[in-house]
């Protein structure tokens, strides 16, 4: 459904929420390398295009209000990062509306109560057990809908 990049975008901003939830309030050092996997650089020291896409995905959170870092260890890692409340009310409330309940109804053998429970379980099931598609169209949906929360 959504070019790969924008799969990877989401999957990336998925992984790095989980990260941050389970960390939370706690400030950690969000590698990019636990992300996108492992990324040799070049001789000249130029890191992949994925690797730098995880990378961006980290800023943009950042830009967006979800997170905040004090700063960025060379293009490595985001140091002293946290949730910010956006982040943290966007996937820490209950997760049940139509859009949602509608995509998780697609997946067997789903648990029973998942839309009744935090955003973030749906997130991980849906990283465990979903598509990448489905996974996009969660996170976009999240991202969408708690986009209205103005920004710092």
């Amino acid at each position: 459904m959504f070019d790969i990049h924008i799969e990877d975008f989401f999957k990336d901003c998925s992984k790095a929420l989980v990260m941050l939830y389970q960390n939370f309030p706690r400030k950690m050092a969000l590698f990019v390398e636990d992300i996108s996997g492992p990324d040799q650089p070049d001789e000249y020291g130029v890191h992949s295009a994925r690797f730098m896409s995880s990378f961006g995905a980290l800023l943009w959170l950042a830009d967006e209000g979800y997170i905040q870092y004090e700063t960025t260890i060379r293009q490595e890692a985001v140091d002293q990062a946290t949730l910010t409340s956006k982040g943290l009310h966007m996937i820490a409330g209950v997760s049940y509306d139509d859009t949602l309940q509608g995509l998780i109804e697609s997946i067997a053998d789903k648990p029973e109560g998942l839309l009744s429970r935090p955003k973030i379980e749906l997130i991980r099931y849906l990283q465990k057990h979903g598509t990448s598609s489905q996974l996009a169209l969660a996170m976009q949906h999240l991202l969408k809908h708690n986009d209205q929360t103005p920004k710092r």
